[in-house]
């Protein structure tokens, strides 16, 4: 890649580590600031629901907000924000402060994770995406493997309030090196904002979001505040679909583009990509300390070996990307990752720890290796005002999949476990795991092959397609 590309993806990386690494260390602290604060597990679990919400308020506004201010700043000012809210949830003083600071940090966090995939994109013009998604994915891949340690080394040696603290120098170091290397850009439309598009999708996702969040309590999706947000979200949703197809190009997300077969095939294997990397997230740690008795910083110790394997595929999966195509790798990413699940349906408390390190590095590797190439195809063939949009339903489409596999192996968990014993139950839940990811598995042969040289961005012809994309942005 050439220079200017390396410096810009640097700048986004390390401004990124912020946000991914938050989630995954305050996971590990719910207990202590339920104790620390004085309140229950119930009302403290909105420290995490209520960033989670957040974020499904802000991606689907992204892409709009990126054409009327510009990336550059529109990333710089997201990254303060979470900056703001990661001080301010260090000097919460009660439970509701604290819940209050982490939505400001969800904001933030929102507007970053599709924006970053979206500059990357449109700064490559459609070259070495694979390998430039080997190194966006950087983050993704670092924050289940440092998180639960880095939070458990915390809590260990110092109050909670410094979880919130280690975020400081990554977003001061990020909005240093977003101004010194992102390019400046400025608006590059006048496009009005979709209200109706607004009003029914982000309040869709929340309900969503919602509703799943809270099917891992006693009764599923028996609960009250489980279906009722839940039916109430995919109604807005359907009449959100209905809304965007008219509205085509001019709505809040461009639906239309699911026309674009690769990003169809693309954002489907994100949600099942989501299901059964947050599913597994769930399942592991929770088996390893019920039936291992391990605390939660041992959990996440147990964690290192899957997370080492997927830092270990990255870069020849996003070679192999552009290569040969996302089809192969995806289909032997999925493949990988179901083998090693399976030996999880037979473990108990009693299996060979060295065993468990070497499966969960095994299937590191395969999750990484999917990774790379889902995040990559949608953007084939697509124009550069149409990536935004892709960002954001992919985006949307991999934080549905994450709540719904959370939700329903949380249920089916929970179900087991009051028939039988643990070890047992366990092994029910990942058996639906495992089905999961077979059904990813088959759907990823849908994904495109190799796409030809002629296919990527030609030199000698920007001036038509700037002026194209130009007219278009200024139509919406």
């Amino acid at each position: 890649m050439d220079k200017n590309l390396t410096r810009l993806a640097v700048a986004l990386i390390v401004g990124a580590m912020a946000p991914l690494f938050d989630s995954t260390i305050v996971s590990v602290a719910l207990h202590t600031l339920s104790r620390d604060l004085h309140t229950s597990v119930d009302t403290i679990q909105w420290v995490s629901t209520g960033y989670l919400l957040a974020m499904g308020v802000t991606v689907p506004i992204v892409g709009w907000l990126q054409n009327r201010i510009g990336g550059r700043r529109l990333w710089m000012s997201a990254l303060v924000v979470f900056l703001i809210g990661s001080v301010l949830c260090s000097l919460a003083w009660d439970a509701t402060s604290l819940v209050g600071f982490r939505i400001v940090q969800g904001i933030g966090a929102g507007a970053m994770m599709p924006l970053l995939t979206t500059l990357l994109m449109q700064a490559a013009g459609g070259r070495n995406i694979g390998k430039l998604m080997s190194i966006a994915s950087l983050p993704t891949a670092l924050g289940p493997i440092l998180g639960p340690v880095i939070g458990g080394l915390i809590l260990g040696a110092a109050d909670w309030q410094w979880l919130f603290w280690v975020n400081v120098p990554f977003a001061v170091a990020g909005l240093v090196l977003a101004w010194l290397f992102m390019p400046a850009d400025g608006p590059v439309g006048t496009a009005r904002l979709d209200v109706v598009g607004l009003v029914l999708l982000s309040p869709a996702v929340v309900g969503i979001l919602f509703g799943l969040s809270n099917a891992s309590r006693t009764d599923g999706f028996a609960r009250f505040d489980v279906w009722a947000p839940l039916g109430a979200g995919l109604v807005l949703l359907v009449a959100f679909v209905l809304w965007a197809t008219r509205r085509r190009s001019a709505a809040l997300v461009d639906l239309a583009l699911l026309r674009h077969r690769p990003l169809a095939a693309a954002a489907t294997l994100m949600f099942l990509m989501g299901a059964s990397l947050y599913g597994g997230m769930l399942l592991l740690p929770l088996s390893f300390q019920e039936l291992r008795g391990t605390d939660a910083l041992g959990a996440g110790l147990l964690l290192i070996p899957q997370g080492v394997g997927s830092l270990l595929s990255r870069s020849l999966a996003g070679r192999m990307t552009d290569r040969i195509g996302a089809r192969v790798v995806a289909v032997v990413g999925f493949a990988v990752v179901l083998v090693a699940t399976i030996p999880f349906a037979f473990a108990d408390g009693s299996t060979n720890q060295w065993w468990i390190a070497l499966v969960l590095v095994v299937r590191g590797l395969g999750l990484g290796a999917v990774m790379i190439p889902i995040m990559s195809v949608g953007f084939v063939g697509l124009d550069r005002p149409d990536m935004p949009h892709a960002s954001t339903i992919t985006r949307l489409a991999q934080q549905l999949g994450g709540a719904f596999g959370t939700a329903v192996l949380a249920v089916v968990l929970a179900g087991a476990v009051a028939g039988g014993e643990a070890a047992v139950a366990f092994q029910q839940a990942f058996w639906w795991a495992i089905g999961i990811t077979a059904f990813a598995t088959v759907l990823a042969f849908l994904l495109p092959g190799r796409q030809p040289a002629a296919a990527e961005p030609a030199a000698p012809t920007p001036a038509p397609v700037s002026a194209s994309a130009s007219a278009s942005t200024s139509t919406r």
